[in-house]
């Protein structure tokens, strides 16, 4: 007997499908999966190839929403996870380090809020900065010498790995939200300025920063935490002297 599932609700985003082919196959795989939402970013003209494929999922299909940004395609989501066939050696690259999809899919267990999984073009993946947009990165572990999946295939694997994992109970603290998430951000790129940090660096500190709060997923507690410290730290470069809280206020 399978065990009640906890799991996020998966959104999955498909950016510049050029085949009609395999937005039908991923539509097939999401029912498979009991995953309802498809929105496309861009994509071919879906006919009657789409439809033959897609068998059970016709009505994922009927439904997919269709928009002309990434940023659109995921605004209400929780986290935006891009997709990458390529893994960079060593850790210098930060915009193109992924996690396997099946240590992800695991750290997710528990959560219920919205996902956005993305994938991208048959032909060139993602673009730099919609990889730079996602909060994390995941890849299917696959041979070096061809680790480039077909995209349905690709879509089917991510998708399996995410349900899979979502078959065991696990209770988990509440996390931190969109909206908390991306004031931390603005706070962390506020200390970059307060520091004179090199400015050719912010980019990538900045993705940096993002890709390891997404793999972390912070609750609330640890959000409101590294709020106060870099409360703490601004006060301090400002004050020029640590700076404690006045016991009157």
């Amino acid at each position: 007997m399978l065990l009640s599932m906890v799991m996020p609700e998966i959104r999955v985003v498909i950016v510049g499908p050029k085949y009609e082919g395999n937005v039908g196959a991923i539509a097939r795989s999401m029912a498979n999966f009991d995953m309802k939402e498809l929105y496309l970013v861009n994509p071919c003209e879906l006919g009657d190839d789409a439809y033959r494929r897609s068998k059970h999922g016709a009505d994922i299909l009927d439904s997919a929403v269709m928009c002309t940004t990434l940023e659109e395609a995921t605004q209400d989501c929780f986290l935006v996870v891009g997709t990458s066939g390529v893994v960079t050696k060593g850790d210098s690259n930060y915009t193109r380090v992924p996690m396997p999809v099946r240590e992800f899919a695991e750290h997710c267990r528990g959560y219920t809020e919205k996902i956005a999984v993305v994938f991208g073009r048959e032909d060139i993946g993602l673009l730099q900065e919609e990889l730079n947009y996602c909060d994390v990165l995941i890849t299917i572990p696959a041979s070096d010498e061809y680790p480039i999946l077909n995209l349905s295939h690709a879509t089917h694997t991510v998708l399996y790995e995410f349900f899979t994992a979502m078959h065991t109970e696990l209770r988990r603290p509440e996390p931190a939200d969109k909206r908390e998430k991306e004031l931390m951000f603005a706070y962390f790129g506020d200390l970059l300025d307060a520091i004179d940090y090199p400015k050719e660096r912010r980019p990538n500190t900045a993705v940096m920063f993002r890709r390891m709060m997404g793999r972390a997923i912070p609750t609330k507690y640890e959000y409101n935490t590294i709020m106060g410290i870099f409360g703490d730290a601004s006060k301090y470069l400002k004050y020029g002297k640590p700076w404690k809280k006045d016991k009157s206020e």
